[in-house]
């Protein structure tokens, strides 16, 4: 009985030993896991950060040109103003025209009848002066 007993301990002992073999490598394998773990969380820090910068760099860049188009708009909008003051200078314009227009179409429907003397007195006289150059030259 005492090889038995002897035995089962060699066993026991066996077991055990082969257990913490097991338990050794499985826990140099998590090691080496948790080792490249904490590599990879490192290389993405680094990059989150570099990542972060670029980013602050294009929302500089981005502000920029905001401002830029804000300029050129403000710009803009004084050149449309002084279009719209150039419409109401042409309005006017084309008021006042129309305004001497009809006064001076009302002047000679008030005056058409020495309009047209004054253009048969003119008729008139072309044609004296035309046959007075003809005499002349007969002479």
């Amino acid at each position: 009985m005492k090889i038995i007993l002897y035995a089962s301990i060699a066993l026991i002992a066996v077991s055990f030993f082969i257990l913490v073999v097991y338990l050794a490598r499985t826990l140099t394998t998590l090691q080496e896991a948790l080792r490249r773990l904490t590599a990879a969380i490192d290389h993405m820090d680094k990059e989150v950060q570099s990542i972060g910068a670029e980013t602050t760099q294009l929302l500089k860049k981005t502000n920029a040109l905001a401002d830029g188009v804000q300029k050129k708009v403000e710009g803009l909008n004084s050149l449309v103003h002084a279009v719209s003051d150039v419409s109401s200078t042409v309005q006017s314009f084309n008021r006042s025209l129309q305004q001497i227009s009809a006064s001076v179409t009302k002047q000679v429907e008030t005056h058409q009848e020495k309009v047209v003397k004054i253009m048969q007195w003119g008729n008139a006289f072309v044609e004296i002066w035309e046959k007075w150059k003809e005499r002349r030259q007969k002479r």
